[in-house]
């Protein structure tokens, strides 16, 4: 259904009214459709206060109001909650339509209680090259804003929180249009001879025409179907074009026109007795219509912890041999999930000799030069008072938001194992579960960074 009452804004923006495809008030749960989809949060004033993405959007919508809220999805959605009156949505095909969906709305309307998701430079992109042959390439967004990513950019998707589920949805997309990712085009080897006709000897004779060497290396994405022969010189420019115009279009939620167009393309050839592509568009089509997306429903259950909760917990920890390759290390939670793509790993610059104090204050100091990394809600040290106390004068020295950071130091028993918590009471009592699985994550990355660099540093001179 669509809904004919909604004139919503957001920031003094009128917003299209077939952004969404039903509205319910909040009493009205079960009038959602039980399909994959997008929902909208609003306020009294029709204003988007949060968006997500579900498979079952009647069951997501529902657990925002079971009684364990609180301590599924943390103190920010339920204030959310409580500001809500309405809930829309807007209902897709498919999980991962509904992914792409749910990255772009947040990027276009920027809800108050999606802020982890915000344009965050540690989340990916979906990046299109503009080259003759364009490259479809995972970025993360770091690279970009550094301009460590140099090629010449063509379209740009994203960001998307969850790496995991984007490497599954990108899968799945080219499964549907193969595409090239790192492979080198094929360039045909040209030369002036051609084979001698009628000897059979296979020998060659002086011509002024050309002759082109086929390649006969093709890519493993090649051999296993996710490349259309980019390398091997089986499809040419204008042809590849039209499957990375399909795919810039499938991420920008236009599925419908897709299908459309290739409907087109389909009857042309087989008007034109080609009736090889047309079957190749038929499949195609079938598959767009029925996209296998199981492997990104585990993802999305998931998901549904991690994303109201949108705290950020860093966890730090200091690895060392009787003082030697002395390493540092950050993790993170999101939420209730550990975000490896955020992890850091610090090579520990100074003379610490074994003080674990100080390459603890090395690692905060060279930490708070990333500005350009999402705010810590919560930060997390290894060690006793000694070491919170580190922790609070470090960021109490960098002033602004950082001083406002609250500072929780696990503290382990004489086998390393966590005995009590102590520092801010309000995280400890929120988020004692997130913070001590980010501890032992930070431990298990020290530990193995550790012995990494231990065995570069025994290794002889050469």
């Amino acid at each position: 259904m669509v809904a004919s009452v909604l004139n919503p804004s957001y920031n003094g923006r009128a917003m299209n009214t077939s952004t969404y495809d039903g509205k319910a008030g909040l009493d009205e749960l079960k009038t959602l459709p039980e399909t994959p989809g997008v929902y909208f949060f609003l306020d009294d004033a029709e204003e988007i206060l949060y968006i997500g993405k579900a498979t079952s959007l009647r069951d997501r919508v529902r657990s925002y109001f079971a009684s364990d809220l609180m301590d599924t999805r943390g103190p920010k959605l339920v204030r959310m909650i409580g500001l809500a009156r309405n809930i829309a949505w807007k209902t897709s095909d498919s999980v991962l339509e509904a992914l792409i969906l749910e990255s772009g709305l947040i990027k276009e309307h920027q809800p108050p209680y999606n802020t982890f998701e915000k344009d965050d430079k540690s989340y990916n992109h979906v990046v299109v090259t503009d080259e003759e042959f364009p490259r479809i390439l995972l970025v993360r967004g770091r690279d970009l804003a550094e301009g460590k990513f140099t090629a010449p950019i063509r379209s740009l998707f994203g960001p998307f929180p969850n790496g995991g589920q984007l490497k599954e949805a990108v899968r799945i997309v080219r499964k549907i249009f193969p595409f090239r990712d790192n492979c080198e085009p094929y360039e045909p080897t040209t030369d002036n001879r051609q084979p001698t006709t009628g000897n059979g000897t296979g020998s060659f004779k002086i011509q002024n025409s050309k002759f082109k060497i086929p390649n006969d290396k093709p890519c493993f994405n090649r051999q296993i179907g996710l490349c259309p022969g980019v390398c091997t010189g089986e499809v040419s420019a204008k042809e590849y074009g039209k499957t990375v115009r399909n795919i810039e279009r499938f991420f920008q939620g236009k599925k419908t026109d897709i299908v459309r167009s290739l409907t087109r393309e389909m009857k042309s050839v087989a008007g034109k007795l080609e009736f090889e592509r047309a079957n190749e568009i038929k499949r195609t089509i079938f598959a767009l219509g029925h996209i296998h997306d199981v492997s990104l429903l585990a993802g999305d259950s998931g998901e549904s912890e991690r994303e109201g909760n949108g705290v950020r917990i860093e966890a730090y920890d200091v690895a060392h041999l009787g003082g030697g390759s002395s390493v540092g290390v950050m993790t993170v939670f999101s939420g209730n999930a550990p975000d490896k793509d955020s992890y850091r790993k610090f090579l520990l610059r100074g003379k610490h000799v074994g003080n674990d104090l100080s390459a603890l204050e090395e690692i905060l100091r060279r930490r708070l030069k990333h500005s350009e990394w999402p705010m810590p809600d919560v930060v997390a040290v290894d060690g006793s008072l000694l070491q919170h106390g580190v922790a609070e004068r470090v960021f109490g020295e960098a002033g602004g938001a950082f001083a406002g950071i609250r500072i929780v130091g696990v503290v382990k028993n004489s086998k390393h194992q966590p005995e009590r918590l102590i520092g801010d009471r309000e995280s400890i009592a929120d988020y004692r579960r997130e913070i001590l699985l980010a501890n032992a994550e930070a431990h298990r990355f020290a530990i193995t960074y550790h012995r990494k660099r231990r065995g570069k540093d025994f290794l002889p001179n050469r």
